[in-house]
């Protein structure tokens, strides 16, 4: 299989980055239809051999919002079962303190909680107003971190909301840091609806970054809607990222946004890390194989134009097949 050659950028960028990978949970989440927990978990167990150092794995969330993740504790005692848990971290998401009961019964370590930068999203996602949230999510991060617990915080909408439109920096901030506050060791800005360009990533870093969050405690979660997703995690790269969240295949998009499309594809941002001369730890043609594997499990090709171009019939050493006479150059 070809691999991107490498060449460096300037100064600056991290020699290392972490994927932190989300397709088994906000990936499959999005799916029309429900997926057996044993495929699910075979595609955890390869994630994982593929050398993903994080995989967020499942949600305990009522299944009547999310009935694709109905399974969350029987696939946790398949990964059990399988000796994969202990592994590489495998972060659960909570909505709320009935979600943590959930988590500690399984023997959860690392959990996320997920909260909103916007008013209209906070009320449509979680029932609660802006402020509101931070009374759900309070005990939980404080229950949770007192169980010993690692939490990472989602922040959702803060490049723009399709019911507020753009969102003010400043509230984004604000929103933010409260949320991390709370006992948080990461916050994931999250492009929820994928309308972030470079420029606008780079300012919010910068704005919670001068409003006393750590730039290593930052990690962008973007999306693809616009093309931009690559581009933006670039950006995020140059301003002093070094954790960025993708899903394989490109899976994935928000079950409450109906205009977030795919997550960036963890193949196409792994090949432009590589590309860049920036480690992984990830093999990005198991990471291929994985995806093709369940692509064909749900009957449709990835999304990931790196997995589709090393598809399109090139030989196991990534070479296209000859040209025939009068066959015009692909």
């Amino acid at each position: 299989m070809r691999q991107p050659d490498t060449h460096p950028l300037a100064t600056g960028m991290p020699a290392e980055v972490t994927v932190y990978e989300v397709g088994p949970r906000d990936g499959l989440q999005n799916e029309p239809t429900v997926i057996p927990a044993d495929v699910k978990a075979e595609f955890i167990s390869r994630l994982v051999d593929a050398g993903l150092p994080i995989v967020e794995i499942t949600s305990f969330v009522h299944p009547r919002w999310v009935p694709q993740l109905a399974d969350a504790s029987e696939l946790i005692d398949l990964l059990d079962q399988a000796g994969l848990r202990g592994r590489v971290p495998m972060p659960v998401l909570v909505p709320n303190e009935r979600g943590l009961d959930r988590a500690i019964e399984k023997g959860v370590e690392h959990i996320a909680v997920f909260g909103s930068a916007t008013e209209a999203f906070a009320q449509r996602n979680l029932n609660r107003s802006l402020d509101g949230q931070f009374e759900m999510f309070a005990p939980t991060v404080d229950r949770a971190l007192s169980s010993g617990m690692a939490v990472r915080a989602y922040l959702s909408m803060c490049f723009g909301d399709p019911w507020e439109g753009d969102v003010p920096v400043e509230q984004v901030v604000s929103i933010g840091k409260r949320l991390y506050e709370l006992g948080a060791y990461q916050l994931s800005l999250g492009d929820t609806i994928g309308v972030a360009t470079p420029g606008h990533v780079v300012e919010l870093v910068e704005a919670f970054a001068a409003a006393g969050v750590p730039r290593e405690a930052i990690a962008l979660h973007v999306h693809d809607t616009y093309g931009q997703a690559l581009a933006n995690a670039l950006a995020a790269l140059q301003a002093g990222i070094t954790t960025l969240d993708s899903s394989a295949g490109g899976l994935g998009g928000c079950p409450y946004a109906k205009s977030a499309t795919g997550n960036l594809a963890t193949e196409d941002l792994v090949w432009m890390l590589h590309g860049v001369g920036i480690r992984t730890g990830i093999d990005l043609d198991s990471l291929v194989a994985t995806s093709t594997w369940l692509a064909g499990i749900l009957g449709r090709p990835s999304t990931s134009n790196v997995v589709r171009a090393l598809a399109r019939g090139n030989d196991p050493d990534g070479h296209p097949p000859p040209l025939t006479e009068g066959q015009p150059p692909r």
